[in-house]
């Protein structure tokens, strides 16, 4: 038996890799006025985005009740030694919390690790991957958590949103703040650190902000993993895996997308890249 793996819908993790690395996936819930979905169950990115567009009001999300964290850590423990569980920043989600009340339901020896990434979308789900290759290979629940912690900081994520619109009116604008007030014709770029939100670069157009995206991504090349997500417009993801492919062949990337929990704050024509170094 091998340590078992879990993360929450928000890390993006595409389906296939989740499944042949045995990675269990908690959704989170997407609500639409009266309407509730779960994350990549009941509501898919096409189905989403299509919505997204069209609803009079913009969809909000919350945390799995800890309950389902409850259900899923019973039924892993019983089939392996011991969980790691990581998820989306304490700073933009109640996840973590929902993960760790679970955890105290189940006792303080239960077996089970609850790790605040400080990330999100594939910049969490390449730990998570990570986590899950060390697991295959063996690792003890101990060795799999102080991989995952000391790679944390190892992580570089440059997103390129065509508003920050999305981000504000849900509230997960965090230090990008200061960028609103001069984004008139302007594309803002953010990353992720100290697990919020804060600007990292302006550009004047979306084809200098794709261009750069380019950019910042070979600077951080080559590394231990590295992925490109989209949200809708997959031909620009498209071709910076394959300028990938012809810039630093046998890199090897993952294509995601962000799902309906994170597409509810990044909106349409989101681009970002991910290196874990």
């Amino acid at each position: 038996m091998s340590v078992k793996i879990v993360t929450d819908s928000t890390s993006d993790i595409p389906v296939e890799v989740a499944r042949d690395l045995g990675i269990t996936v908690i959704p989170l819930n997407v609500h639409f006025d009266l309407d509730t979905f779960r994350d990549g169950v009941d509501i898919q990115p096409d189905q989403f985005y299509d919505r997204l567009l069209t609803s009079p009001n913009l969809p909000k999300t919350s945390a799995p009740a800890p309950g389902l964290f409850r259900e899923c850590y019973k039924r892993l423990l019983a089939e392996g030694d011991g969980i790691v569980s990581i998820h989306v920043s304490t700073k933009l989600s109640g996840t973590y919390e929902a993960a760790m009340n679970a955890r105290r339901d189940l006792g303080d020896e239960s077996g089970i690790d609850v790790i605040d990434s400080r990330l999100a979308s594939m910049a969490a789900g390449l730990l998570v991957i990570s986590a899950a290759k060390a697991a295959r290979r063996g690792a003890t629940r101990q060795e799999v958590v102080k991989l995952v912690k000391e790679s944390v900081d190892n992580v570089f994520v440059a997103v390129a949103l065509d508003t920050l619109e999305f981000m504000q009116k849900g509230g997960r604008v965090g230090k990008a703040q200061a960028m609103l007030g001069s984004l008139l014709a302007v594309k803002p770029m953010i990353s992720l650190r100290d697990g919020e939100v804060v600007p990292l670069e302006r550009v004047r157009t979306r084809s200098k902000a794709i261009a750069r995206i380019g950019e910042l991504l070979e600077q951080h090349l080559p590394a231990r993993e590295v992925a490109v997500i989209y949200s809708t417009g997959r031909e620009e993801a498209d071709r910076l895996i394959k300028r990938l492919e012809t810039t630093h062949p046998g890199q090897g990337s993952y294509l995601a997308r962000f799902g309906p929990a994170l597409g509810t704050y990044i909106g349409p024509d989101g681009l970002a890249v991910v290196t874990l170094n």
